[in-house]
């Protein structure tokens, strides 16, 4: 009976899968402020991801003017820009991506952007590189991997060490940009470091006093960074990070006989993406289905309401509780 269920959700989830692809604070302090020529003022600075972004805002302060070039609501890992966005660009001071393995297009454009004046910035230099393989779901089969795959998880602002590495490169690039304001930029780096580091230790006290240590996702997982640094174990039905790759029917099994023999609470869906195969599994196994927001973008609402990376992951937070089983 147990097999026949698993084969009847494993139907519904396929008729899904088939049905449609896989859909895709501005920190100030007392520090005297020194006035410099750039146009309007302030630094104009350009970011990828939401990430570096938000961090940017708090870093920069009042001293800048940042842009996020993903458009809210968009999927991050299908966007390339447009010769649109590539010219305005070419008119920004400052430049953050993630790195190739994140945005491949941008390989293509540093050097000429370089060459205008632009001070990029590949926030992932100074991330040690954790490959796909290092935690990759050991339940998975080897099917469906693309090419990318095997490669380096480009998901590194989930650890909130990382995030530490990644405001001390963005204010490396402040400093070189406009030294005469190093030290307003420096304080607002402590300030957003201290905010990261207090959130490190709040995970830590959550995962060691938790049931679990298995975060089980219907979704690509993005938590790689996160789960090697505090232990975790995750299984989801999808290889890989890849938004363009589907789940295999073994994967389906494992991760529902999990649920089973484990008696999970939740499974974990993506943002900005139909969560059709999570909802189909906690809709015929009972658990609940709880977002793990990845940060890569957000939406339009969640971007005018100031909303930044740290309360994301404060509300991710909340919700492994839920799922790992928070034993206060």
């Amino acid at each position: 009976m147990k097999s026949m269920k698993i084969l009847i959700i494993m139907i519904a989830v396929f008729t899904l899968i088939f049905a449609g692809g896989c859909e895709a604070g501005t920190a100030t302090n007392e520090q005297e402020l020194v006035n410099h020529e750039t146009v309007g003022g302030k630094i104009s600075i350009t970011a990828t991801l939401f990430p570096q972004y938000d961090f940017a805002r708090e870093i920069g302060g009042e001293l800048v003017e940042v842009t996020l070039l993903l458009p809210p609501g968009m999927e991050a890992h299908s966007f390339e820009p447009t010769p649109k966005d590539i010219v305005s660009l070419s008119k920004t001071d400052i430049f953050l991506y993630t790195g190739e393995a994140m945005e491949p297009w941008a390989a293509n454009i540093v050097e000429n952007l370089k060459s205008q004046g632009v001070l990029v910035v590949d926030l992932s230099e100074d991330i040690p590189a954790l490959k796909l393989d290092d935690h990759v779901n050991d339940q998975g089969d080897e099917d469906g991997h693309e090419d990318g795959d095997h490669g380096v998880d480009p998901h590194y602002w989930t650890d909130p060490n990382m995030a530490v590495i990644m405001a001390d490169s963005i204010n490396t690039a402040l400093h070189e940009e406009d030294p005469e304001n190093s030290a307003y930029y420096t304080e607002n780096t402590e300030i957003l470091k201290e905010k990261l580091i207090k959130l490190d230790q709040d995970i830590r006290d959550v995962v060691d006093h938790s049931k679990s240590n298995t975060i089980l996702s219907g979704g690509h997982f993005a938590f790689g960074y996160f789960a090697h640094r505090y232990g975790l174990e995750h299984m989801s039905p999808y290889e890989g990070f890849s938004p363009n790759s589907e789940p295999s029917p073994k994967s389906i099994a494992s991760l529902m006989e999990t649920i089973a023999s484990t008696n999970a609470q939740a499974i974990f869906y993506e943002e900005l993406a139909d969560p059709k195969v999570a909802r189909v599994i906690a809709e015929e196994t009972g658990i609940q289905i709880l977002l793990l927001h990845g940060v890569h973008n957000v939406s339009i609402d969640d971007l005018e309401s100031g909303k930044g990376y740290i309360d994301f992951m404060y509300e991710n937070l909340e919700n492994l509780k839920i799922g790992l089983g928070y034993d206060e």
